[in-house]
């Protein structure tokens, strides 16, 4: 498919802005999955917190402890949620759900403390984990660990989908641009072929064809027939003077 030297430009800059367009789409499209969802899951598990919190007030008045492990056993099988800790008002550890043992940065860490960290414990991988206090913290505060690996890899798969749209929205547009340029190119190869034909005196398939149109191409092909008629209107004088002397 050859393109119009005076297009070549044209085209060059439609295939900039449309990567520029697609290339700031995606990174705000990134941005904002990236955003939205980590926002997403930390609300979440924040929520999750306090409804654990919430419902073992009860639970640690009686002292229950093996019905406070069956809770927070229920909550680590929603996805995202890896561990999940109670501690009482003087930090030592109700219920865990650390298998074999609680891992040491958290065991030396400070464990009434319910502001979001992240952590990265050895063998497990990396973590947010967020925080609610029972009773205002009179009675110790629940913790939630989310899996930071497994957030990343549904944030990937949602840009994922985003960017394979633009992708394709950017090769349509890619492609309707060429057509478009070569569908504005052809009349000027036409009135061309059609200016060099008249040079040579030559016949041209499209003259009707380029003498009908009503556009700028139509015009400039009358005003080169014009000119040319002129033109051999002259020669012919000429050659008559010529034959008179």
């Amino acid at each position: 498919m050859k393109i119009q030297k005076l297009f070549q430009k044209t085209l060059f800059g439609v295939f900039s802005l449309f990567g520029v367009i697609s290339l700031s789409t995606s990174v705000l499209c990134v941005y904002t999955v990236d955003t939205h969802l980590s926002e997403e899951y930390e609300s979440n598990s924040r929520d999750i917190a306090k409804t654990i919190a919430d419902s073992s007030v009860d639970i640690l008045l009686n002292r229950d402890l093996s019905a406070l492990q069956s809770l927070i056993d229920q909550f680590v099988e929603i996805q995202s949620i890896r561990y999940i800790y109670i501690v009482d008002e003087e930090g030592a550890f109700v219920a865990h759900t650390f298998v074999p043992g609680v891992p040491e940065e958290i065991r030396t860490g400070d464990r009434k403390d319910t502001a979001t960290v992240e952590r990265s414990l050895p063998g497990l991988g990396d973590f947010v984990e967020v925080g609610s206090p029972i009773l205002a913290g009179v009675a110790g505060s629940v913790h939630v660990g989310m899996d930071t690996d497994l957030i990343a890899l549904k944030i990937q798969r949602a840009i994922g989908r985003q960017v394979y749209l633009i992708s394709i929205i950017l090769v349509i547009g890619v492609l309707a641009a060429i057509w478009f340029v070569n569908l504005a190119a052809k009349p000027l190869g036409d009135l061309l072929a059609y200016a060099v034909a008249l040079a040579r005196d030559q016949d041209n398939g499209a003259e009707d064809k380029l003498l009908a149109r009503d556009d700028e191409v139509g015009q400039l092909a009358r005003l080169f027939l014009y000119f040319s008629e002129g033109v051999h209107a002259e020669g012919e004088q000429r050659v008559s003077a010529g034959n008179d002397s």
